[in-house]
């Protein structure tokens, strides 16, 4: 796992709940990753937590508890409670998402409103060491066990799924950037091709910020 920059607090709180991410590499000649019925329905399953409160009242909630307290007031760090409207839904915003390899200045790639890139989004090189880094930005509320979620298929079959749990946020003016496990691109005749992929930030009750389906290459060589 790379190291996060302005990552959220109460990360540590979240390290049993975390899934390890499987990684896109393996050898050809290995048999494709597929997930059981029962993992897809445990990513699908909607988990009941009570009803949404505001930030306020998440402050006048339980503040008699001073331990309670103390905790509510260090995950929202410097958050200007009363400047924040009396919303109770988080806004989470996808900014953008890069590509980084040593072997190649970053790709970044521009994330459109329609969720459906066009055409082949990006070429990795085949045998390749990368890491994929990502900013967003958390408003109106905190927003509680975001993770992210990506499924690869390729010729129509399932080869790769991997979730990884990214923590809790609190709402603040500058972007969170995340940066996830370093992974090594499959290489050989039979990895070389066309894959198809989906991609997914969910919170805890599974309300989805967004949704990417897009194709891309592995090759040779990087794209020119």
């Amino acid at each position: 796992m790379g190291h996060d920059k302005n990552e959220g607090i109460n990360d540590d709180k979240k390290d049993d709940a975390s899934e390890s991410t499987e990684a896109l590499s393996r050898d050809a000649s290995e048999s494709s990753f597929n997930m059981t019925e029962t993992e897809e329905e445990d990513d699908e399953a909607h988990i009941e937590l009570g009803p949404k409160i505001s930030i306020r009242e998440h402050l006048e909630k339980d503040k008699d508890d001073e331990s309670l307290r103390r905790w509510k007031e260090q995950l929202l760090g410097g958050v200007d409670v009363n400047a924040v409207a009396e919303v109770e839904e988080p806004d989470v915003k996808i900014l953008s998402l890069t590509i980084v390899s040593a072997d190649r200045p970053d790709i970044v790639l521009e994330i459109p409103n329609s969720g459906l890139p066009k055409g082949h989004w990006f070429t990795l090189k085949e045998g390749s060491k990368y890491n994929l880094r990502f900013s967003f930005k958390v408003r109106n509320n905190i927003v509680c066990g975001l993770k992210y979620i990506n499924t690869v298929w390729k010729t129509g079959l399932k080869v790769d799924s991997s979730k990884q749990m990214l923590g809790t946020f609190s709402p603040q003016a500058e972007p969170y950037i995340h940066v996830m496990t370093k992974e090594t691109t499959p290489s050989g005749m039979f990895a070389r091709g066309s894959y198809s992929a989906k991609t997914k930030f969910l919170d805890d009750d599974n309300k989805c910020y967004l949704e990417l389906n897009y194709t891309f290459d592995i090759q040779k060589d990087w794209a020119k």
